[in-house]
C-alpha cells in the first residue's frame, strides 16, 4: 500500500508517522510518500519520519520528494495538508479583520475566506494531477477550510472525504472523563465543519445509551471551563458545542482577547521553528514533547482510521467526515458538506440518520450552509462582487459597512494569490 501526504514538510507530520508506525495492523504501509515544495523543511521532516518507523520497527520505505507527479504516482491514498501562503499569511488572515471588529481566525469569518480563496484552486488543480496520474486514488483532506475544500473536490467528481480532528478529541476528552475506553464513546456529532455540536453521547454505538446527561451532569462545568463557554449555555444548547462555536456564542469576548495578544500564527511560527531544531537533531527518533502544543491532536489516529476503512483494510464502522449531505440534514442543500457519523468504506462515506436537529443549531447552520456556497464561488471564479457578497452573508459579519471594508483589506492582504485580482 502507498500512501501520499501532500504539504508533508508540516511540522504536523510526525504526528501523522507516528500513528502509521503504531497503527500498522489497521493500515499497512509499504511506502510513505512525503511531497513539499520546501525542500530544507522536508529533508528535517522526512529524516525524523524514518527514523520513526526504524524506532519502532516498521518494515515501510518513507521517501520524500518536491515532484507532485512521481508522489502520487500509484499511491493508494493522497492526504492533503497544505498551507497557501505559510503562516504568514496566517499571521494576516488573524489580524486584519480585527482592525473591523470582527474575529482573525484562520477558517471563520473574513481569515477563514481568505484561506478559501488561496485554498481552493490550489487543492483542486492537485486533485486533477492525482486524477490524471492515479484516478482509483482516494482524496484525504485535511486542510483548512475543510468544509469549503471538500465541496469543491466532490463537486468537481473527485474521490474525497473531509476529515478534521475536532470529534476525536472531543472522544478522547469524553471517554477519559467517564473512565471508559475511547472505542466505546460514539458520539451523535452533527454540523459543518468547525460548526458542529455533540447532541448525545453513547455507549457502544450508534443504538448505544446516551449519557450525555449524566456526563454534564457530574463533569458539565468542566468541560464548559476547557471550552471557554458559560456551563448554562449547554443546558439551553441541549449539547456539547465545538469550541470553535465560541467565535460565535462570544464573538466580542474574543474580539477582545485577541486585541492583547499576539496572532496564534506568530506563536505557530515561533513553534515551528523550534520544532524543525528539534527534527534536525539525528538522535531524535519520536515525535516531541513539543509538538503536543502545535494543535491537531489525534490527527493520526483519525487520519490512520479513515484510510483504512476507504481501502479496504479495517477501521472502525463509523466514523466523523466531511461529505455530501444527501438529504441528511433535510433544511440543507443535498450539496452541502456536513460534518457528521458516516459509515466509511471502500465505495466512500454514507452518513447515518440524524435526529431532528434543534433550530438553536440548525438556524446557524443553514445561514453557514449558504456563506459556504458564496464562498465556494468566490473560490471558483473571484471578483470583489462574489468576495463581498460571501462576507455580506457570514452570520460573524452581516452588516455592509463591515463587509466592504473586509472586502477590500482581504484582497489587498491576498493579492498575489489570487490570479483573478
Amino acid at each position: 500500500m502507498k500512501l501520499t501526504v501532500v504539504g508533508g514538510g508540516s511540522t504536523y507530520t510526525p504526528e501523522l508517522v507516528d500513528g502509521f508506525a503504531r497503527l500498522r495492523d489497521t493500515l499497512p504501509v509499504e511506502e510513505l510518500v512525503l511531497m513539499d515544495p520546501a525542500r530544507d523543511r522536508l529533508d528535517l521532516v522526512g529524516g525524523l519520519a524514518r527514523r520513526i518507523f526504524t524506532r519502532q520497527d516498521h518494515a515501510g520505505r518513507i521517501t520524500t520528494t518536491t515532484d507532485l507527479d512521481e508522489a502520487v504516482d500509484g499511491a493508494d491514498a493522497v492526504l492533503l495538508q497544505l498551507r497557501v501562503g505559510g503562516q504568514a499569511a496566517r499571521d494576516q488572515d488573524e489580524t486584519w479583520p480585527l482592525e473591523c471588529g470582527c474575529v482573525g481566525q484562520e477558517t471563520t469569518g473574513a481569515g477563514g475566506l481568505a484561506k478559501a480563496l488561496r485554498t481552493v484552486p490550489v487543492v483542486l488543480d492537485i486533485a486533477d494531477r492525482v486524477r490524471r496520474r492515479n484516478p482509483h486514488a482516494w482524496i484525504i483532506d485535511f486542510t483548512n477550510p475543510v468544509g469549503i475544500v471538500t465541496r469543491a473536490l466532490l463537486q468537481a467528481g473527485h474521490k474525497a472525504v473531509g476529515l478534521c480532528n475536532v470529534a476525536i478529541g472531543l472522544q478522547r476528552k469524553f471517554a477519559a472523563l467517564l473512565s471508559v475506553e475511547p472505542s466505546e464513546i460514539h458520539l451523535d456529532h452533527v454540523g459543518l465543519n468547525h460548526l458542529t455540536w455533540e447532541t448525545a453521547v453513547r455507549l457502544g454505538g450508534p443504538e448505544g445509551e446516551d449519557v450525555l446527561p449524566e456526563l454534564l451532569g457530574e463533569h458539565g462545568d468542566t468541560i464548559a471551563a476547557d471550552l471557554r463557554l458559560p456551563r448554562p449555555l449547554f443546558d439551553t444548547l441541549g449539547a456539547v458545542p465545538s469550541y470553535y462555536l465560541r467565535y460565535y456564542y462570544a464573538h466580542d469576548e474574543v474580539v477582545r482577547e485577541l486585541r492583547t495578544k499576539p496572532s496564534r500564527a506568530a506563536e505557530v511560527a515561533e513553534m515551528e521553528r523550534r520544532l524543525l531544531a528539534l527534527y534536525a537533531d539525528p538522535a531524535l527518533d519520536e515525535k516531541p514533547r513539543l509538538l503536543g502544543k502545535r494543535g491537531g491532536a489525534f490527527y493520526s489516529e483519525a487520519a490512520v482510521d479513515l484510510a483504512a476503512a476507504l481501502l479496504g483494510g479495517g477501521g472502525t464502522p463509523y466514523q466523523v467526515v466531511n461529505t455530501y449531505n444527501r438529504g441528511t440534514l433535510p433544511f440543507l442543500p443535498d450539496d452541502a458538506v456536513i460534518e457528521v457519523q458516516a459509515a466509511v468504506g471502500a465505495k466512500g462515506a454514507s452518513p447515518l440518520p440524524v435526529q431532528p436537529v434543534n433550530p438553536l443549531y440548525a438556524g446557524l447552520m443553514a445561514n453557514v450552509t449558504a456563506y459556504e456556497d458564496l464562498a465556494l464561488q468566490a473560490a471558483l471564479h473571484g471578483g470583489r462582487d462574489r468576495v463581498f457578497r460571501a462576507l455580506l452573508s457570514h452570520p460573524l459579519i452581516g452588516q455592509y459597512t463591515y463587509a466592504e471594508t473586509l472586502t477590500d483589506r482581504l484582497i489587498a492582504h491576498n493579492r498575489e494569490h489570487l490570479a483573478w485580482a
